[in-house]
């Protein structure tokens, strides 16, 4: 065989709706390695590209978030199937993007994974944590549940990209969400590889959507998006955070903005908690009324 084989360059491309679309309008912007190396172009999206995830979200919504949290945790476990499979692809992105040797790669790509199955272990057992029957005076059964909030924007750390991103996807839809996912703006490349992972998973098309780019360009649309129902704040700064609450107040949507721990950072090798699968959560509680009570006060 010949030695002089042309190189066959990856051509990475969004996630929206289950398909692969170039940006519509046309632009990339060249990724680099920690030593300012090419790696490859990526699409840098536009507002239409925005909205279209906002519409392939909302399409998945009802199915998502009717689907049971057994099931729910099913296919998300299937994901971490799939990202093992990968592990490899991974490392090397990883390592080139965070200038990290193959080694220190390969302990992030492995705990990325860890945390994907920890959160679909939680898909039918957060309703336990944060639901429950309440106390009530009365002959009334008092139920509160746990449900989804919506239409969910993330913005990914812009450092760590992939436990990061992992850390702020996987419990938003592992609550019954769906997802625009706006990739770190330096390291998008892991991000739009999840995609293809998810594309070959039984994860149904629209749940999570995924947009690489300028941070500050596709967040403004989707903080101000009549159809966004709550958006994660992690990836913007400080500046760029204020802006957003301004416009995500418009809608009301609901806005998680984590603090960073000292040193401008997050520690995502840290117990996550719970606060991330409730914090795309709303409470629903039903009044229900237990029936006449009996001559010795016992009711069913």
């Amino acid at each position: 065989m010949s030695d002089n084989r042309l190189s066959v360059f990856k051509t990475y491309k969004l996630y929206v709706g289950g398909k692969f679309p170039r940006s519509e309008s046309g632009r990339v912007y060249e990724v680099t390695d920690s030593k300012g190396k090419w790696l490859a172009n990526a699409p840098q999206s536009s507002r239409k590209d925005a909205r279209d995830a906002v519409v392939a979200a909302r399409k998945a919504f009802g199915g998502w978030s009717g689907a049971t949290a057994y099931n729910r945790g099913q296919v998300l476990y299937r994901v971490a199937e799939m990202l093992e499979g990968r592990r490899e692809q991974f490392v090397r992105e990883v390592a080139e993007a965070e200038g990290l040797s193959k080694s220190k790669a390969a302990a992030v790509v492995d705990a990325a994974v860890d945390r994907w199955v920890w959160y679909a272990g939680w898909t039918d057992k957060i309703a336990q944590v944060v639901g429950g029957a309440n106390p009530v005076a009365g002959p009334f059964f008092n139920l509160s549940t746990p449900e989804p909030t919506g239409v969910v924007t993330v913005l990914a750390p812009q450092e760590s990209s992939f436990l990061g991103l992992v850390s702020v996807v996987a419990p938003v839809i592992a609550a019954g969400n769906t997802v625009v996912v706006v990739a770190s703006a330096k390291s998008p490349l892991p991000a739009l590889s999840l995609g293809e992972v998810l594309a070959t998973s039984d994860l149904p098309g629209g749940v999570v959507n995924i947009l690489s780019g300028k941070t500050a360009e596709i967040a403004a649309p989707l903080a101000a998006h009549q159809d966004v129902n709550g958006i994660d704040l992690t990836g913007a700064d400080a500046e760029l955070a204020k802006e957003l609450e301004i416009a995500a107040a418009d809608n009301l949507k609901r806005v998680s903005r984590p603090q960073a721990v000292e040193g401008g950072g997050y520690d995502w090798t840290a117990d996550p908690g719970t606060h991330r699968l409730t914090a795309f959560l709303e409470t629903k509680t039903v009044w229900h009324p237990t029936g006449a009570l009996g001559a010795s006060g016992s009711s069913y």
